[in-house]
């Protein structure tokens, strides 16, 4: 396993917005994780990565070794030769490099790190990426710049060097090349980020999470708002990441659900009801009432055919702005 919680609990006074969930997600595979808005999701993806301290319960984080990804800088890290942050894969501070720059606590005899009471840079840093449902980017920089700095803020001492010339940071640029080359955006490297398209924008906000080389991807509804024709690039870009990366995706269209997941969790107020593969979630009678509503593939499909946007193949609780729209950590419509 990469990633596992025992017994979550987040509560926002007499609201619990996530009620004891275990969860396992492995190295190798894509998990979607849906449920009806206010269904505990987005808290789920905060205490995960750290902008939410958890009631109960347990992170735990199991960093891979020696890794090596495309777009890692190096011969399998981020920013050294074989490690994670700096030379031989130690932190800037000499801390183990999957605990982070800041010198977390090192994996124990069994790979595990409890990463329970990291913030979100620690998480980040520690390698628990995410996206955002709202766009999350430097509109007035290039897209090239958002994945740089992404890349240098992962480099252990390098991240905080910010009087050096950026042009003298080759090794995150060319970290940076090599993602936006992944992510279908390499021929628009110079271009304003704010001029980008909607599906541009959530393409660049993976390219951002990919910077550092991370092992766990979190990725909060990406097809949010992104035209029907759009989303078969996205699709295309999660399957191609998921194949070395764990993947942990929110979404709610459930044709893209569907076709990329190895497996499905499903949240309702606060609790998992299941967890399996995608047919046997189909067929599930507790998700069906819960979220699902007759989901039936064939039939999303034929509607989709003439409609646009992200709405088409989605559940009874498709995204809308009551759904959890507070980045910052606090519940928004993510309470039941």
């Amino acid at each position: 396993m990469a990633l596992r919680t025992t017994g979550l609990t987040k509560r926002f006074g007499g609201l619990t917005a996530v009620d004891g969930v275990s969860f396992e997600l492995a190295p190798d595979e894509c998990c979607s994780l849906i449920g009806p808005n206010g269904a505990g999701k987005t808290t789920f993806f905060n205490l995960l990565t750290g902008a939410l301290e958890p009631t109960a319960g347990s992170v735990e984080y199991r960093p891979s070794t020696g890794t090596s990804r495309t777009g890692a800088v190096g011969d399998g890290g981020v920013a050294g030769d074989g490690g994670a942050v700096g030379d031989g894969g130690d932190g800037a501070d000499g801390g183990d490099a999957a605990a982070g720059r800041d010198g977390g606590d090192a994996p124990g005899a069994d790979g595990w790190v409890d990463v329970t009471d990291y913030d979100t840079d620690q998480t980040a840093l520690a390698g628990l990426h995410r996206s955002y449902q709202i766009t999350n980017v430097f509109a007035t920089s290039t897209v090239l710049e958002n994945v740089r700095v992404a890349a240098q803020a992962h480099g252990g001492t390098d991240s905080w060097k910010v009087w050096r010339n950026a042009d003298s940071f080759t090794e995150y640029t060319e970290q940076a090349y090599a993602i936006l080359d992944r992510v279908g955006l390499a021929d628009q490297a110079e271009t304003v980020a704010q001029n980008l398209s909607h599906g541009q924008k959530r393409n660049l906000e993976v390219a951002i999470a990919l910077a550092g080389d991370p092992d766990v991807l979190l990725l909060d509804e990406p097809t949010s708002g992104v035209s029907t024709d759009g989303i078969d690039e996205v699709k295309r870009l999660i399957d191609d990441v998921a194949e070395d990366h764990a993947v942990l995706l929110v979404e709610h269209n459930m044709d893209v659900v569907m076709e990329l997941s190895d497996r499905i969790a499903v949240l309702h107020q606060g609790e998992l009801i299941a967890d399996d593969d995608p047919a046997a979630i189909r067929n599930d009678e507790r998700v069906q009432e819960a979220y699902l509503g007759g989901y039936d593939p064939d039939e999303h499909r034929v509607a989709s055919a003439g409609g646009s946007g992200s709405g088409s193949g989605s559940g009874s609780g498709s995204s809308d702005a009551t759904e959890d729209r507070d980045a910052n950590g606090s519940p928004g419509g993510d309470s039941p």
